[in-house]
């Protein structure tokens, strides 16, 4: 688990040491090609269009969060698109035509369940080696009995705060 948090970490430092150099790069080609004003003016109107969608998708994706809440649906689907949506606006905000282009595939909605899968993966991978770090600790700490069980079976009289713990039912009217 640390080893990949370690190369999670050189990742992340590599992509936002190596991105703005390739962005910088990206603009002074375009510069040279269409002109400096030109290009300043296309990254302003990027901004601005993306603003506009990003505006617009996220309604959307908030709008069908909603529903699927109020209906009892899981809304895996619809909290995989805020977070694309999210993500992509993140990098629409960022100055530059490279992160623009990715915000755009993050934020349009035919292709945004292109980048669904892999973030819904990541996730998952995520959670799985989270469950997985916490049943290695539990059984490392307590052995093969659960944390909330004495050595005879019965429950502890008291919490790790020292507090006393009162069993009940709850009852709805």
């Amino acid at each position: 688990m640390a080893a990949r948090r370690g190369r999670i970490g050189w990742a992340m430092f590599l992509f936002f040491l190596v991105m703005p150099v390739i962005e910088v790069i990206v603009i002074i080609m375009v510069g040279r090609r269409i002109g400096a004003w030109q290009t300043l003016g296309l990254l302003v109107l990027w901004s601005v269009v993306g603003a506009w969608l990003v505006k617009r998708q996220w309604r959307t994706a908030w709008r069908g969060l909603r529903t699927a809440l109020q209906t009892g649906k899981m809304p895996a689907r619809e909290l995989t698109d805020a977070a694309l949506v999210l993500m992509g606006g993140a990098l629409l905000f960022l100055p530059g035509f490279v992160t623009d282009v990715l915000g755009l595939l993050l934020v349009l909605p035919f292709t945004r369940p292109l980048a669904r899968p892999l973030l819904q993966a990541a996730v998952a991978r995520r959670v799985l080696a989270g469950s997985g770090f916490a049943m290695q600790a539990t059984e490392t700490t307590y052995g093969s009995r659960p944390p909330h069980q004495q050595q005879d079976g019965r429950a502890p009289s008291g919490n790790a705060a020292g507090e006393e713990i009162i069993e009940g039912e709850i009852v709805d009217d």
